[in-house]
């Protein structure tokens, strides 16, 4: 039996019961080791420190560790980690959750500014997913974008179809799907009811039914004992009174870690090892597993390229399919679109007629009734609806081989326009899984080159690829100073998630010199819907540099736009939200239509315009340690990747110059250097960074 290297979902429930034991214990630190095992440190009251580790690569695996069997923290911590840091530090572990019965969790951390959920997903190629309080991405280690579901940042989380529960299964239910298969009982069981072969096989065992028997030979009273065995399971999972294993090979090696006893691994012969709790055994178990893929490599330390290689191709297999499915959307889209046009008569007929009903007080089932009988008499507008849906104010048309859905209180030309905007939409998508595979082809790239230097260079090259140990500078009693003048300083400026610097004008003679002399062909110009915010420039290259396209991401955009809102006039109006839009440096003029006239640091923008909606009025100073010292500020999600330590401010009671006093007490209590705050972030260069208007202060 090969060990087993990922949780099923029958231990991700019973491991959630028992983590649920720790609501309330207190996240001190997040760290992440290569690109698929976070650690979250964190302080029980009761019970000290816990060590919870998540991985998703080759191995799958949630649980608590001892400390002994946590890696040494790794160098220097990536924006990942370190965004991880600013979001969850003094944050309160809220509970765990499994998503339905599949191998997902999610946990849930809460604190007084905002609230966190981590999703692991420990299924097929594994991700980590880091969600806002509204459900959006902030971040994940996968970006993944396919026809069924998108994980992105920026965009809402979407868990995966729903599976059947077993655990949940009523006998009638257990039946009807019992009968729709047409191989073996435990392969019925594994398949139809989720439950996975080693479980399916324990079901057969304890139910007492032969696993080979035929379904089309099994007897009610077989489908009775399975439902009784699965019922004792789910006794045995919901109970939380386990009574955890490690089995054991011939040669001592762990081959599988259960939270309770199997009887088909002692029928097998298995050695077994008990332990207290499920997370000890889990802990135990992989640290052991772990020791063993140790001692099998001792003779090479080569990294397995060709499953990096094979990962990256089905990365790009995957998105490959999901362009496809993109432009086959798009293309139903613009050909439903054009079929209203196609059949215009028609389809307006059939919308006079319904409006005309609706607007005589004609309810939507009568409507349905007349035009079925309509369709009786040959009425051809009665014959080519489908289905007629009042909740959402809606008819169906049969138009040629296709059924276009049509919004009754729009006319034919404004529902073909929606489903070009649609279309549209769609295509947009698609752009953006264009931008990800080219990435994923780069990363395939990268991989092959590092195969072909390793076989190239000698092995004692390792020392060199170390990285520094993690500086802890909140502890230091020196902190270092280390700063450089930029072109950018006197303006206000941050560099988003992705390290795009983004530059905005303080006044009138700011904006017009941010657009004169500072805006290229391929950069961003981003403004508020509210009169008196400041010119906004993402930048694709600097001054000096010469001038290139690029494809920023979702998350750097609405970073911009949350930059540009939150130093508007909305934060001094005490509001907590606005609008803002984006358009290319083309659109933007200074020549004002013949008549009028343009107010010094005003433009005239032309064409369309993108808009990002109900964008939050929120910011965030820190201290920057890493690099360069000083006091940064923007947008909270690119400063969190940045910053040490930091503050976030919303609109409310306190003075622009109050608020900058209340940020630097704060600040510099959670250095042990005093001296070094007072350096680099003073009362008044923390003001450079805070909108202009009142505040309230958030601890982070």
């Amino acid at each position: 039996m090969d060990p087993k290297r990922e949780l099923t979902s029958v231990d991700l429930a019973a491991l959630v019961t028992e983590l649920n034991r720790y609501e309330g214990a207190k996240v001190d630190k997040a760290y992440l080791y290569g690109d698929d095992l976070l650690r979250l440190k964190m302080r029980d009251f009761d019970r000290g420190r816990l060590e919870l580790l998540l991985e998703v690569g080759d191995i799958k695996r949630a649980h608590l560790a001892a400390q002994e069997h946590v890696p040494d923290a790794p160098g220097r911590p990536p924006n990942f980690a370190m965004m991880l840091r600013n979001r969850l530090s003094g944050a309160d572990f809220a509970g765990v959750e499994q998503y339905e019965f599949d191998r997902i969790l999610t946990f849930t951390f809460e604190r007084g500014d905002e609230n966190t959920k981590i999703v692991v997903e420990l299924f097929g190629q594994g991700n980590i997913a880091i969600l806002d309080e509204n459900g959006e991405v902030v971040r994940s280690l996968e970006t993944v974008r396919l026809k069924s579901r998108t994980v992105a940042p920026g965009s809402q989380y979407e868990y995966p179809s729903s599976r059947l529960d077993p655990l949940t299964i009523s006998r009638d239910a257990l039946g009807r799907h019992m009968d729709q298969s047409d191989t073996d009982v435990v392969r019925t069981i594994a398949t139809q009811l989720n439950l996975g072969g080693l479980y399916a096989e324990e079901i057969c065992t304890r139910a007492g039914v032969e696993k080979t028997l035929d379904i089309a030979d099994a007897t009610s009273d077989d489908y009775d004992d399975i439902y009784d065995a699965i019922v004792e399971l789910r006794h045995l999972v919901r109970s939380g009174e386990f009574d955890p294993r490690i089995y054991l090979d011939d040669d001592e090696t762990v081959v599988d870690v259960t939270p309770f006893p199997l009887e088909e691994h002692q029928n097998e012969g298995f050695d077994e090892e008990a332990y207290d709790t499920f997370n000890e055994a889990l802990d135990e178990y992989f640290f052991r597993l772990e020791l063993t893929a140790d001692e099998q490599d001792a003779t090479s330390n080569r990294p397995d390229f060709e499953e990096q290689i094979a990962k990256q191709q089905r990365i790009i297999d995957q998105q490959e399919q999901a362009i496809e499915g993109f432009e086959e959307q798009a293309n139903e889209e613009r050909q439903r679109a054009e079929l209203l046009y196609a059949n215009y008569d028609l389809v307006d007929d059939v919308l006079s007629t319904v409006r005309g009903a609706r607007e005589n007080g004609v309810p939507w089932d009568d409507i349905a009734v007349t035009l079925e009988d309509g369709a009786e008499q040959g009425i051809p507008a009665a014959e080519a609806v489908t289905n007629v849906d009042g909740a959402n104010g809606t008819v169906t048309i049969a138009l040629d081989d296709t059924t276009v859905t049509v919004d009754v209180s729009m006319g034919v030309e404004k529902n073909a326009n929606r489903l070009y905007t649609e279309a549209k939409r769609i295509e947009e998508k698609k752009e953006g899984a264009l931008a990800a595979i080219e990435d994923t082809r780069e990363e395939l790239e990268a991989a092959k080159r590092r195969r072909d230097e390793w076989s190239a260079d000698d092995d004692d090259s390792e020392d060199d690829d170390e990285e520094p140990e993690e500086t802890d500078w909140l502890s230091l009693k020196s902190v270092p100073v280390k700063s450089s003048e930029q072109w950018y300083e006197r303006f206000r400026w941050f560099h988003t998630s992705d390290g795009y610097l983004v530059v905005g004008g303080r006044n009138a003679d700011q904006n017009e010199e941010l657009v004169k002399k500072y805006m290229s062909k391929h950069d961003r110009f981003f403004h508020t819907q509210a009169h008196g915010g400041p010119v906004t420039l993402l930048k694709a290259t600097g001054p000096s540099e010469p001038a290139q396209e690029v494809d920023f991401s979702e998350e750097t955009l609405r970073e911009a736009a949350q930059f540009a809102v939150s130093y508007s006039s909305i934060w001094k109006e005490g509001r907590f939200a606005d609008d803002a839009y984006m358009v290319e440096p083309s659109q933007v003029s200074k020549t004002p239509e013949s008549g009028e006239y343009l107010e010094k640091g005003s433009f005239v923008i032309r064409g369309d315009r993108r808009y990002f909606e109900d964008i939050p009025a929120k910011v965030a100073v820190g201290i920057q340690c890493e690099g360069e010292t000083r006091v940064i500020g923007g947008p909270p999600s690119a400063i969190e990747t940045r910053a040490e330590t930091m503050l976030t401010l919303t609109p409310g009671q306190y003075a622009q110059n109050d608020a900058a006093k209340l940020c630097y007490r704060q600040l510099r209590e959670r250095f042990e250097d005093k001296s070094f705050v007072r350096k680099i972030a003073s009362p008044d260069q923390i003001q450079e960074f805070l909108p202009p208007g009142g505040s309230d202060i958030v601890e982070r």
